[in-house]
């Protein structure tokens, strides 16, 4: 069964995911899809598998950002107001 499994046919392509935003961040990885260089140019190129690695990294690399993001704005002292 297993076997079937990893040999099944996939129904629909999965698309890329790219939002439009294509600028990279300190680390080199997309501020819109969160992918690296060589994994923007190489999506065409890769199997489904590969692809769904690729979309899993990103899917992380997004929570890490977002909770650096949140971190960063938790302890950022406010000024206060002046009246």
């Amino acid at each position: 069964m297993s076997q079937f499994v990893s040999q099944q046919l996939e129904l629909f392509a999965i698309p890329s995911p790219c939002r439009g935003i294509c600028q990279s961040d300190s680390r080199g990885y997309c501020l819109g899809c969160f992918r690296s260089r060589d994994e923007r140019f190489q999506w065409t190129n890769m199997s489904d598998s590969q692809k769904r690695d690729v979309l899993r990294l990103c899917y992380q690399r997004k929570i890490i950002r977002n909770r650096k993001v949140a971190e960063k704005d938790k302890f950022t002292p406010e000024q206060p107001s002046l009246f």
